[in-house]
């Protein structure tokens, strides 16, 4: 499996969380951005000629507060420059408070299947707190529009003030709204965000509190019909998200626009955060890329078992085995025994137990020698 990944970098406004590159300042560049990322798209489609991609996954930023008709432009550019399997899951992300009939409508026009709304809380004061310009009426208005297609919805944990009452409330939200698929994520308060100043001053919940929110939030999904396939990410059956396994499973994908990374033939690269430079670059005919590494065969034997122990599924040590032509147990025999309570093994699949999946982060950093 292989995918694309377009990265829209403009926002409506910057939530006080979010860490990724996003400009809610620089929306007066989309169009010439947006003739930019066609380019860079055919540019990387001859590169990748030989290549047939399963996904196609549009996120930002937000890229529903950019006009439909680029969105409709891109998809096509996508279809023109590379080879799209028949059937290809192509996903936009989307805020409640950007979007329109009109826009949706568009969406589904040009061939988005399958579309991420972030939620993150039913509570609107809590939505205030951390600068989401969007509440809960605009999202249920939202799921209405939706209705009937294939949709997943993000709530966050870790909120400041927020109880168990207000994720059993969010989480209900989200299920009774449609969505087939609920991404529940732990909120990560990162240094040089505004609310990173709310952790210092220990305004948010602290590790254990989150951890029982998490556990609290896995026991309602479950009871809703919604199964972990992913530390992070639950669905209904069959509704995996094929952009997020294709991640899982050490698929190769590649990135277009700026800050966008790929993972192409063993080799990891990521596009300039710049955007000024992004443009020069693109311009000038050149790949805007400003680190590259070639991952040598023990890191990918390290990726590979990082990314399987987060999932549902786990590792398949068999096939391990035959790709890497190595013993698993025997590469990895010191972290097998000093984790041996917190996995289990079961048809030639090593997992973590799911009661130890909040902590698999200490866990995975045995397998990788931290």
């Amino acid at each position: 499996m292989s995918g694309i990944y377009v990265h829209i970098p403009f926002c409506k406004s910057k939530c006080r969380y979010c860490d990724f590159t996003s400009f809610p300042d620089k929306i007066g560049f989309a169009e010439s951005y947006m003739a930019c990322l066609y380019h860079e798209m055919a540019m990387r489609g001859e590169e990748l000629k030989d290549y047939v991609f399963d996904t196609l996954y549009i996120g930002g930023g937000t890229p529903s507060v950019v006009d439909e008709k680029y969105i409709a432009m891109l998809v096509a550019a996508a279809k023109k420059y590379f080879k799209l399997k028949d059937g290809a899951e192509i996903t936009i992300e989307m805020n409640p408070g950007t979007v329109s009939a009109g826009k949706i409508a568009l969406y589904k026009k040009c061939g988005i299947n399958r579309f991420s709304v972030g939620l993150q809380s039913a509570v609107d004061a809590q939505l205030e707190d951390v600068g989401r310009c969007h509440n809960l009426n605009q999202f249920l208005a939202c799921a209405k529009l939706l209705k009937g297609e294939n949709f997943s919805v993000d709530v966050m944990i870790g909120l400041k003030g927020q109880t168990l009452a207000d994720i059993e409330k969010t989480i209900e939200v989200a299920a009774g709204s449609g969505a087939s698929h609920i991404s529940m994520y732990a909120l990560t308060p990162e240094d040089g965000t505004p609310i990173y100043t709310d952790y210092l001053n220990g305004e948010l919940p602290d590790g254990d509190e989150v951890a029982e929110m998490y556990a609290f939030g896995v026991n309602k999904l479950k009871e809703l019909g919604f199964e972990r396939y992913e530390v992070s990410n639950f669905c209904k059956k069959g509704k995996e998200s094929r952009h997020n396994l294709n991640y899982w499973r050490r698929g190769e994908y590649i990135g277009v626009g700026v800050s966008a990374s790929s993972c192409i033939k063993n080799v990891r690269f990521t596009n300039t955060f710049d955007l000024d430079e992004y443009f020069k670059c693109i311009m000038s005919n050149r790949f805007p890329v400003v680190d590259s590494t070639q991952i040598d065969e023990r890191g990918a034997m390290d990726e590979t078992v990082m990314l399987a122990l987060r999932t549902a599924e786990g590792l398949d040590t068999a096939k391990f085995n035959a790709d890497f032509k190595c013993d698993f147990k025997e590469v990895y025999a010191s972290a097998l025994k000093k984790n041996a309570q917190y996995l289990t093994g079961e048809n030639g699949r090593l997992r973590v137990k799911d009661e130890y999946l909040y902590v698999q982060n200490s866990i995975i950093c045995d397998f990788l020698g931290c």
